[in-house]
C-alpha cells in the first residue's frame, strides 16, 4: 500500500511539473535577435513583430487593440481603444497580405470584431474613446469624457472602411464583414457633432455631460481625417463649409515660416508632434494631395525634416540625439506620459516618430531603424517590436508598448514599401466624394466615378 502511494505520489508530481513547463512560456531575449538583415528582412521583421500587438495581445473576448501593454493610471486589462483598434486593423491588412496570417483566419477575426463593435456602447453612432474588451460598455476617459470620441471613432472608421475594400470576396464571411461595416459605417451622426448647426465638428459629447467637454476641433493637427470622412457620409454628412469655417480657421491652422530653412505650410511652429503627419495619414493618401490651404505631401515631409534637424541641432544636448536618432512625438517617458515635439522636449525619443515617417524619409528613417534595432536593439527590442519611448540622458528605457503609437510603424512601413492601405482608403467611392466636395485635388482622386450623393450646401 505504501509503494502503491509513494508511486502515486510521483507520478502526479511528475505530471504537475510537466503542465508547469509547458504553460511557462519562453522569456523574450532581444540579445538573441537576428543580425545582419538585408533592409528588406529587417522591414519584414519590424513589421511582422510589431503585428504581434494587435494579434497576439489582442483582447482575447472582442478581438480589440488593449490600450497598452502594461496596466497604468488606474486602469486595467480590460481596456481596448477604439482609435488604437482602427490602426490595428490596418495592421491586420497587411499582415493578411504579407501572408502572415491566413484571409480567412484574418476575416473570422475581423468579424469577431465588427460583431461585438455593433453591441457595444455609442451615441449617435459614434464610440467612446474607450471600452471594457469584455462587456462592450464605456470606460470613462475622464469624468466628463464618458460617452462619444468623434476622433477616435474617424481613426476606427478609417481602418474599417480599408477592411471593407480590402475583403471583396463573394463568401458568407466577407460579405458579412462588408455589410456590417458599411452599417457602422452609416450610422454615424456626424452632423450632430456640428453641435446644432455650427460650423465646425466638436470631438465630445456625452449623454451625461452633453457638450461639457466643448472641445470644437480645429486644425491643424491629427484630426483630418475626420472632417475628410465627415464630408464623405452618405446619410448624415456635414457642408463643406464646416471644414472651411470650422478646421481651416484657427489661429494655430496657417504657418508659412521657415525653421532650419525649412518652410512649414501649416500648424504650430516647428510643426508640433510627429503624429499630426501620422494619423489621418493611414490611409489618407497625401501624395499629390492639395487643397487651397497646403500641399500635404510637402506639410508631411517638412513637419518630418523640421523635427529631425531639430534633433540634430540639439540645442538642449541631451545624449543620444543626431542624425541616426531622432524624432519627437507623444509617448510614454520617465516622468508619465507627454507630448514631445521641438518646442517640449525632454530628451525623449519615441521609435514610432521616425519608424512611421518612411514614406516621407525612408533614407533618414531607415538609418534609424538601423540604429535602433542592432545599436540599441538590447534595450528597447521586445516581443511587441520597439519599446513605447526611451530617454538615454535619464538612462530610462519604457518597458510599454502603445496602440496608438505601435500601429503607425506596420502601417506607414508598408504604405512605404507598397502603398496598400493608402490604395484601400482612396478606392472608397464615398472617400472619392468627399474629397472632391471639399476641394481636394489630386491624382487619386478620380472624376465622375465617385458615387452621386446629395450634395449638403
Amino acid at each position: 500500500m505504501k509503494h502503491i502511494f509513494l508511486f502515486t505520489f510521483l507520478f502526479f508530481s511528475l505530471a504537475v511539473d510537466a503542465q508547469n513547463k509547458k504553460d511557462i512560456q519562453p522569456v523574450f531575449d532581444a540579445v538573441k535577435r537576428p543580425k545582419n538583415l538585408s533592409d528588406s528582412a529587417l522591414l519584414d521583421l519590424v513589421q511582422k513583430q510589431t503585428f504581434r500587438y494587435f494579434w497576439d495581445f489582442a483582447h482575447p473576448v472582442s478581438g480589440m487593440a488593449r490600450e497598452r501593454s502594461n496596466e497604468a493610471y488606474d486602469y486595467g486589462s480590460e481596456v481596448v481603444t477604439t482609435g488604437g483598434t482602427g490602426f490595428g486593423v490596418m495592421a491586420v491588412i497587411a499582415a493578411t497580405e504579407r501572408k502572415w496570417i491566413a484571409r480567412d483566419t484574418a476575416a473570422r477575426f475581423l468579424l469577431k470584431m465588427v460583431k461585438f463593435l455593433s453591441k457595444a456602447d455609442a451615441y449617435h453612432g459614434v464610440f467612446p474613446h474607450w471600452l471594457n474588451g469584455t462587456t462592450g460598455k464605456t470606460i470613462p476617459f475622464s469624468r466628463k469624457d464618458d460617452g462619444a470620441d468623434l476622433v477616435e471613432t474617424s481613426f476606427l472608421l478609417q481602418g474599417l472602411l480599408c477592411v471593407r475594400q480590402y475583403f471583396n470576396a463573394d463568401n458568407n464571411i466577407e460579405n458579412e464583414l462588408r455589410n456590417r461595416i458599411n452599417w457602422m459605417w452609416n450610422d454615424v451622426e456626424w452632423d450632430w457633432f456640428t453641435r446644432d448647426g455650427r460650423e465646425v465638428l466638436y470631438w465630445h459629447w456625452s449623454p451625461n455631460n452633453g457638450w461639457a467637454m466643448n472641445f470644437a476641433v480645429r486644425g491643424f493637427n491629427e484630426c483630418l481625417i475626420m472632417y475628410v470622412l465627415a464630408a464623405s457620409a452618405e446619410r448624415y454628412p456635414v457642408a463643406a463649409s464646416v471644414y472651411h469655417k470650422g478646421w481651416a480657421e484657427s489661429n494655430f491652422f496657417k504657418n508659412g515660416k521657415k525653421f532650419y530653412g525649412i518652410e512649414l505650410p501649416l500648424g504650430f511652429d516647428y510643426g508640433g508632434p510627429l503624429f499630426f503627419s501620422h494619423y489621418s495619414f493611414l490611409g489618407l493618401d497625401p501624395r499629390g494631395l492639395k487643397d487651397r490651404y497646403a500641399n500635404y505631401w510637402e506639410q508631411n515631409r517638412n513637419h518630418t525634416l523640421i523635427n529631425r534637424a531639430y534633433c540634430i541641432d540639439n540645442p538642449k544636448a541631451f545624449k543620444g540625439y543626431g542624425e541616426n536618432c531622432w524624432g519627437l512625438t507623444a509617448s510614454d517617458t520617465y516622468n508619465g506620459y507627454n507630448a514631445h515635439s521641438p518646442t517640449n522636449d525632454f530628451g525623449t525619443i519615441t521609435p514610432t516618430a521616425a519608424l512611421s515617417a518612411f514614406p516621407y524619409t525612408p533614407e533618414y528613417s531607415m538609418k534609424v531603424l538601423k540604429h535602433f534595432y542592432y545599436n540599441l536593439g538590447d534595450k528597447i527590442w521586445s516581443e511587441y517590436g520597439f519599446v513605447d519611448a526611451f530617454n538615454e540622458t535619464k538612462n530610462w528605457y519604457a518597458k510599454s508598448h502603445l496602440a496608438i503609437d505601435q500601429g503607425p510603424i506596420i502601417v506607414m512601413i508598408e504604405n512605404y514599401r507598397s502603398g496598400l492601405l493608402w490604395n484601400l482608403f482612396m478606392s472608397c467611392p464615398e472617400v472619392q466624394h468627399g474629397l472632391k466636395k471639399l476641394g481636394f485635388e489630386s491624382s487619386r482622386i478620380t472624376s465622375g466615378k465617385e458615387k452621386e450623393m446629395a450634395e449638403t450646401e
